[in-house]
């Protein structure tokens, strides 16, 4: 892989995590878009790609939007934890006590009507009434 990579690819940008993004040196025709990958430092994992950078690796941009000004709402970049100890666990979680906070009360559960009786016939019924002179 790394020698189809110097070979075949240009490396673009890099991101804090470290990942390592290229894109194909030559066209491989009229009408097809360039590959465009990414290498990973270290275990392959995809969602340690920002989102700036999987606009690009998707062609849903032409450049990296790296350049772009961050906001102070954004938060930055952070890789999916399942599976691993700083995984989100809520407070009734069995590695957390496994003890749910008790209910308010002001919770009531959904229970259907009862179903109404309707003074309209069963169809056997019309039926019967029909047929008697």
């Amino acid at each position: 892989m790394r020698v189809f990579m110097y070979l075949r690819g240009t490396e673009i940008g890099r991101d804090a995590e470290g990942n390592r993004y290229f894109i194909e040196r030559w066209s491989r025709g009229r009408g097809v878009r360039r590959r465009r990958w990414v290498l990973y430092p270290r275990d392959a994992e995809a969602s340690s790609v920002p989102a700036e950078w999987h606009a690009w690796l998707h062609h849903t941009t032409d450049a990296p939007l790296t350049e772009m000004p961050r906001y102070p709402w954004q938060r930055p970049h952070l890789r999916n934890a399942t599976g691993t100890a700083s995984a989100y666990r809520p407070p009734g979680h069995d590695s957390m006590g496994g003890q749910r906070a008790a209910a308010d009360g002001d919770y009531e559960s959904w229970a259907p009507a009862p179903p109404q009786m309707s003074a309209v016939p069963r169809i056997g019924q019309a039926l019967e009434t029909e047929q008697q002179p």
